[in-house]
């Protein structure tokens, strides 16, 4: 047993290369993504390719190891060269992120260190680390110091947590859950929905509020349907405001619906995951009022902060409730000391295994200081009304009103063809062309195609190339 104790520790340990060889393998990686990123202006925002990324398919796992400069190249054709550029400057379609380069490096000391992040006893520092990153959210939001939250991977496990919480604050129970009764819009984001089905809520019944002119959520007959529903022996829940909505970057009137969910006892929760950064703009301090109100709201850092992928955010006032929905322990888990004063992110989250999120917020913000992430945010919100001014001026072109935050709509509208095919044919011709991309949607069945300017490489530059695209392709399709 010892001999072969020993051969298996000798191969083992290959697990753990030497020095060299991770200065060796670090500087070929580093030195591809600085490839990458120097390329970023003159690459395509949107790339096709004829096998979709299935070349990665000949890569898979074996026995035998494999070269890493074989393995960036597969990286590099197959994956990185492939799709969407979400880095690139021309991304603007959708609700585009980020992607800023201290966060790799966070995320790389992170890994390295593999801190687990879920409980302080084994991390104390990480869990301080990223519950002072939830303070300062609270502050700028201005919930009281008493608040929690938690960083979690995006806008659907934020709203999950928050309507658990809900769920529990209200102490309802499974036999009234066909009685409950959630007020959102059509406008609202599907993680909503989608949430209240894993939270068990499935059979709560969803008000559809009617929306205005604006796409906003109306509040004049909101009382009304809420005494009604409970008059009718219904439970009225929850309201959902949306503080950016994905489709348009529409704000409901957030001051009007915390005070309604006030008088009737609800839990009012703010959808705020696209545009709750944009707090830091003193300018639109006006469109924030109320959110002060909220239960709970929902944030991306992954948008409106320019951070990679998978870092969201959640702000509860009722940290109670948020224990209660998610807090369980175990035998093996009996060495554990709590803090007196800390929350432990796994008791307030699904998760309990969980990656250590807060270096990649924490570094690049420390590193830059606010002041460039204010000037990035109200630069993409005058980039999106330069573009709708200047999208207006131009002959058949038709916008979707003035921009609340960074998202413009707009359509062109030809003298003798159906508009909506038009611009089905104008949104592709954009999309082969992949110097820009840009998404579409469909409102009240009319065809809108969607500018969202905020990857923070994004500017005055690259919305007149966009201007230019447009005319291009709209004498070209007309000219088929």
């Amino acid at each position: 047993m010892i001999e072969e104790i020993k051969e298996l520790e000798r191969i083992s340990r290959l697990l753990d290369p030497p020095e060299k060889k991770r200065i060796e393998w670090t500087n070929h990686v580093t030195t591809h993504a600085n490839k990458f990123l120097s390329r970023l202006e003159n690459n395509k925002a949107y790339l096709q390719n004829e096998d979709q990324g299935a070349g990665i398919l000949k890569y898979d796992i074996e026995e035998e190891p494999s070269e890493l400069s074989n393995l960036l190249q597969s990286f590099e054709s197959h994956i990185q060269n492939d799709g969407i550029n979400a880095a690139s400057a021309g991304h603007m379609g959708y609700i585009p992120g980020g992607g800023l380069y201290p966060s790799a490096l966070g995320d790389y000391l992170a890994a390295v260190s593999n801190k687990y992040a879920g409980i302080f006893y084994p991390a104390p520092g990480a869990v301080r680390l990223e519950n002072l990153l939830i303070r300062w959210m609270n502050r700028l939001m201005g919930f009281p110091e008493s608040s929690g939250g938690n960083l979690t991977s995006g806008g659907s496990i934020s709203n999950l947590i928050a309507i658990v919480t809900a769920r529990e604050a209200a102490e309802i129970k499974s036999k009234d859950f066909h009685r409950l009764v959630v007020y959102i819009s059509d406008e609202s984001h599907h993680s909503l929905p989608k949430a209240l089905k894993i939270a068990g809520l499935g059979e709560a019944q969803l008000r559809h509020i009617p929306l205005d002119a604006e796409l906003r959520m109306r509040t004049d007959h909101l009382d009304e349907i809420i005494e009604e529903d409970a008059k009718n022996g219904l439970l009225p829940f929850f309201i959902n405001g949306s503080l950016g909505t994905t489709n348009t970057g529409t704000i409901d009137p957030i001051n009007m619906l915390a005070n309604i969910a006030r008088k009737h006892n609800l839990w009012f929760h703010v959808d705020a995951a696209y545009g709750g950064f944009f707090k830091l703009i003193p300018e639109l301090k006006d469109k924030f009022n109320g959110i002060e109100k909220a239960d709970s709201i929902t944030l991306d850092p992954h948008k409106s902060l320019f951070l990679p992928f998978g870092t969201g955010a959640v702000l509860i006032k009722d940290v109670k409730a948020m224990h209660q929905g998610h807090q369980y322990t175990a035998d093996y888990l009996q060495d554990l000391v709590d803090s007196d004063d800390e929350i432990n992110p796994a008791d307030v989250s699904p998760e309990l295994t969980k990656h250590f999120r807060g270096m990649r917020m924490w570094l690049p913000m420390k590193l830059f200081g606010l002041k460039p992430f204010r000037a990035a945010l109200r630069e993409k919100l005058l980039l999106a009304q330069y573009f709708n001014e200047q999208i207006k001026k131009v002959p058949k072109f038709e916008c979707g009103g003035k921009p609340d935050l960074s998202v413009a709509l707009f359509r062109y509208v030809p003298d003798k063809y159906d508009a909506n095919i038009f611009n089905q044919k104008l949104i592709r011709a954009i999309q082969d062309d992949g110097r820009i991309f840009l998404s579409s949607t469909t409102i009240n069945g009319t065809f809108w195609i969607r500018v969202a300017v905020l990857v923070f490489r994004t500017h005055l530059r690259h919305v007149d190339l966009l201007l230019e695209i447009l005319q291009e392709k709209v004498d070209l399709i007309t000219n088929e």
